[in-house]
């Protein structure tokens, strides 16, 4: 069963996510902020921890290979951090004052997020494209995350009439996010042979941090009663908004490509890395410019349905890619 799961993008991992939110909802003692178990502690530090291996485990000879190609990074990035997150100030025009401020603020959050590095790179690999420039790419909006994604959502709450304290923020999110990839690149020489024998291990830990966040959030959501007037038509309306923004996106940067004329290697790696988000970098940075918002669990839905509906939709464009190369 699991096997013709991974075919459609679908692993334990994501199984996990939606067996932490059930367990969340069913038990919000035990795993809020405060709770039975403390988890909230772990959080806390765990967020350095999942940047700390990102560093570790990122290639600066990977990042090299691909940096020649400017016009593909320069159109991923645009995608990512301009095109994206207009298409999220156009939808919340249009729809947003119909949604929960807090889900509102969830879809924009989605918007300005980096993209995703492990499933672009994989994607772009079995559609036969760029993979060193995905891989450049994805790393690299990463970490141009760390300070545009904070810019952005301070933009888009001062227009709602609120705002958070940016500049404290941001040092968190430099101490918190940035430092541990730095320490960890610095580290990489060192222990690059045992992170290498115990990858599964090192891959484990980093997920399970990724968990307890998403567990933590829910179940202080749930405690605070934020889930009493949301429930399965909420999260088929988030759904919809996910399939919607990812079509728009995919057909943006594919009209994009064709426009600037690019190889079919470069088309494919624009496409997967401009259209896609990232969970791993999502829910640490969340939980530290959201961590004090009850309603943290909502904000933090829509980048967690999106992943889920993206990974599906991409390892069915991905096969295709591939067949059509194997044809030519």
């Amino acid at each position: 069963m699991l096997a013709r799961l991974r075919r459609f993008g679908i692993d334990g991992f994501l199984l996990s996510l939606i067996a932490a939110v059930v367990l969340a909802s069913l038990w919000p003692t035990l795993l809020k902020t405060g709770g039975l178990i403390h988890i909230d502690v772990f959080t806390t530090y765990g967020v350095a921890l999942v940047f700390l291996l990102y560093g570790l485990t990122l290639s600066p000879q990977k990042m090299r290979e691909g940096i020649v190609n400017w016009r593909l990074h320069l159109l991923v990035q645009a995608s990512t951090f301009l095109l994206f997150p207009l298409l999220g100030i156009g939808f919340h025009q249009l729809f947003g004052q119909r949604l929960d401020p807090a889900l509102a603020l969830g879809v924009f959050y989605l918007c300005a997020l980096p993209s995703t590095v492990s499933s672009s790179v994989a994607m772009t690999s079995i559609a036969r494209g760029n993979v060193p420039g995905a891989i450049f790419n994805a790393s690299l909006s990463s970490l141009i995350g760390v300070f545009i994604t904070p810019l952005w959502i301070n933009a888009y709450l001062h227009a709602q009439g609120s705002g958070m304290a940016l500049g404290p923020v941001i040092l968190k999110i430099v101490l918190l996010v940035l430092l541990p990839i730095v320490l960890g690149q610095l580290l990489r020489p060192f222990v690059l042979r045992w992170v290498e024998a115990h990858l599964s291990a090192a891959k484990l830990l980093d997920r399970a941090t990724i968990l307890a966040i998403v567990a933590n959030s829910f179940a202080d959501s749930v405690a605070e009663g934020v889930w009493a007037a949301h429930g399965l038509r909420t999260l088929l309306l988030i759904a919809v908004i996910s399939i919607a923004l990812f079509a728009l996106m995919f057909a943006l940067t594919s009209l994009l490509c064709r426009s600037f004329g690019f190889s079919r290697e470069d088309r494919i790696a624009a496409i997967f890395c401009g259209s896609k988000k990232s969970l791993a970098s999502g829910v640490p940075m969340a939980k530290i410019m959201f961590g004090g918002n009850p309603a943290l669990g909502l904000i933090i839905a829509p980048i967690m349905l999106f992943h889920l509906l993206q990974l599906i939709m991409v390892s069915v464009i991905a096969r295709r890619f591939a067949a059509e190369a194997t044809k030519a």
